[in-house]
């Protein structure tokens, strides 16, 4: 079972990774799709949303976990796919963290006050929604009760973040995708499948966490 193998990680090790150089786009292109979607000159010209995620982690059962969501049918991206709560910035927010903060609390109920910053990842842009997603990592005070919103999240997942270092939950399958039959990396999870964007993003995370425990 992918996840049998996975290793046992601190704070201390998180916080060793996001002091390293980002990787960037070379570590994230290691789960991306292939053929990736590419945009036409038209497409390029248009200046991405920007948007941001929260890669919130908390020690659970002895691990340390992050949660994961399946989004609903009901949102207007991603419709099924697993992410991490996150979304597009608004005239509001004082910024991009303010954002991944304030779309964690909307989506599954994460107090911002129980949320301490501790880096981020590089930025990913998304072809198919034309999101620049910048990723923040963050620790959580406690374990957390978690309070989807209903109408964006179908189920929290809370993917347990040493399977990452697991190389059998790495795998990968042919899907047809956008008419065209697509190699797909994805990491596996007990029933789930987490692939695309979300899986890019863990894979920059994998590559600094790899580096400080060798």
């Amino acid at each position: 079972v992918a996840g049998s193998a996975a290793r046992t990680l601190a704070f201390a090790d998180v916080e060793r990774a996001l002091a390293a150089p980002l990787p960037g786009y070379a570590a994230q292109e290691r789960m991306a799709t292939r053929p990736r979607l590419v945009l036409t000159p038209e497409e390029h010209s248009i200046e991405p949303t920007q948007a941001a995620v929260l890669l919130a982690l908390y020690e659970r059962d002895g691990a340390l976990r992050l949660p994961l969501t399946l989004r609903s049918n009901g949102v207007a991206h991603h419709r099924g796919q697993i992410s991490f709560p996150g979304g597009a910035r608004e005239a509001r927010d004082a910024d991009l963290w303010e954002t991944a903060l304030r779309e964690a609390d909307e989506e599954i109920g994460l107090a911002p006050a129980s949320v301490r910053r501790l880096g981020a990842l590089s930025p990913l842009l998304i072809p198919a929604s034309r999101f620049l997603v910048h990723p923040f990592v963050a620790r959580l005070a406690a374990p957390p009760l978690f309070r989807p919103a209903s109408d964006e999240v179908a189920e929290v997942i809370e993917f347990p973040l040493g399977l990452l270092l697991d190389p059998d939950a790495r795998q990968e399958e042919q899907r047809l995708l956008h008419d065209q039959w697509t190699r797909v990396p994805f990491y596996r999870y007990g029933e789930h499948t987490i692939w695309g964007a979300t899986a890019m993003v863990l894979s920059e995370f994998e590559v600094l966490l790899t580096a400080v425990l060798v």
